[in-house]
């Protein structure tokens, strides 16, 4: 489970890759992957086992590459991770 700060901070970094991607970025600006900004999103979470890793950078992929589809059920899904 996850504080709420965490949580907030996990939808923050998705947010904030999101608002700077766009398609054919890698291509036009050199040393940019969005492998990095994955990581740094998935770094947020701590110390998680690697399955659960992995089907997070997924979810993550998709909520930066098309946050308008995604966003919503992804900061749901974060959120519902929250212990109170």
């Amino acid at each position: 489970m996850l504080d709420r700060n965490t949580a907030e901070t996990i939808i923050y970094r998705i947010a904030v890759a999101a608002f700077g991607y766009y398609p054919g970025k890698e291509q036009s600006e050199p040393g940019y992957t969005l492998d990095e900004d994955i990581d740094w999103c998935v770094e947020a979470f701590g110390d998680i086992p690697w399955p659960h890793a992995q089907r997070l950078r997924r979810s993550i992929r998709d909520a930066i590459i098309d946050p308008t589809a995604n966003r919503e059920q992804f900061a749901r899904d974060v959120m519902n991770l929250v212990s109170d």
